[in-house]
């Protein structure tokens, strides 16, 4: 077991980045087709095609997602992803072609680094070039190349991040992974303790983002300047509606280790992926769920860990 998301049998996953733009596009393939839900938590997100993903909604099945830097900007990776697909033959079947069904979500990182460099199409479609079912970077590379945590403040006193993916498999065979770009407002939490955020200026300290906010009794200025995007991926079957539900739950992990979380400034956003490989006679949604919060809280101290350690 790889113990992430490639741990889930059909998927790929590939990355491309700009290194001095600091920016870059993640793209999860799934060439058979995955039942997705989503769930939107911060205030401020950067989102396509989720209107789709409402279970009372008609397409079933995505063909992959797509999770980016370049705020808004960056969306235009989806069109490369598409490409690619319907290159490939992947996607839903209306007779003249293939329509490749491909959500996304981005986050905010134009202030890191140069501002006009995005994701576009061309990273997107290179990014699908490099996916594959057996190697997954980590740290600052793909949508997590322009990450960071701990915003308080400006630019200086924030900390770097990135993107990473930890899986867990219980013993009646079924899977729950997180991949998840972290790119927070607030600080990172393990065991209690700040392993990244907000500084002081001279970097030798964390100084408690949630703690100096409430002596401050007011909002920061940087209003939609983060987001911390991410994927839940099952073997498990799951429909429409449990998928959502599952992606829910899953923010209780980014509760766990990120504070504060869901704010005016994030535009927070997880998916929740199910390839439907093992089914339950039993209702599982609950325990997928718990599963998933506990992946994704792993994830996130993953994530700021692996990119600063480069």
């Amino acid at each position: 077991m790889k113990q992430n998301i490639l741990d889930i049998k059909g998927i790929l996953v590939g990355q491309a980045e700009n290194e001095i733009g600091k920016t870059g596009v993640t793209v999860v393939i799934v060439p058979d087709g995955a039942v997705c839900g989503v769930d939107v938590r911060g205030a401020a997100p950067g989102t396509r095609e989720t209107d789709l993903l409402d279970p009372v909604n008609a397409m079933e099945k995505i063909n992959a997602v797509v999770l980016s830097g370049g705020s808004a900007f960056g969306l235009e990776a989806a069109s490369g992803v598409m490409q690619y697909l319907e290159e490939k033959r992947i996607g839903f079947d209306v007779g003249c072609t293939v329509v490749p069904i491909v959500p996304q979500a981005v986050l905010f990182d134009l202030a890191y680094g140069d501002c006009h460099c995005r994701p576009d199409k061309n990273m997107a479609y290179t990014a699908c070039e490099n996916a594959n079912n057996e190697t997954l970077k980590e740290g600052s590379v793909g949508a997590g190349c322009g990450a960071t945590v701990g915003k308080l403040y400006d630019m200086e006193c924030c900390t770097k991040s990135g993107i990473a993916s930890y899986s867990e498999t219980l013993e009646n065979g079924i899977t729950v992974s997180a991949l998840i770009a972290v790119n927070a407002f607030g600080d990172v939490i393990e065991n209690g303790k700040i392993i990244a955020g907000t500084t002081n200026k001279e970097k030798t300290t964390f100084i408690d983002t949630e703690k100096t906010m409430l002596e401050m009794a007011s909002s920061p200025a940087f209003h939609g300047q983060n987001t911390t995007i991410g994927i839940i991926a099952t073997n498990a079957t799951l429909t429409k509606a449990e998928a959502k539900k599952v992606a829910g739950m899953a923010h209780d992990g980014l509760a766990r280790a990120i504070r504060p979380v869901h704010t005016q400034l994030d535009g927070d956003t997880i998916f929740c992926l199910s390839t439907g490989e093992i089914q339950s006679p039993k209702p599982i949604v609950d325990l997928i769920g718990t599963l998933a919060a506990r992946v994704t809280e792993q994830t996130v101290i993953r994530a700021v860990k692996k990119a600063n350690a480069q």
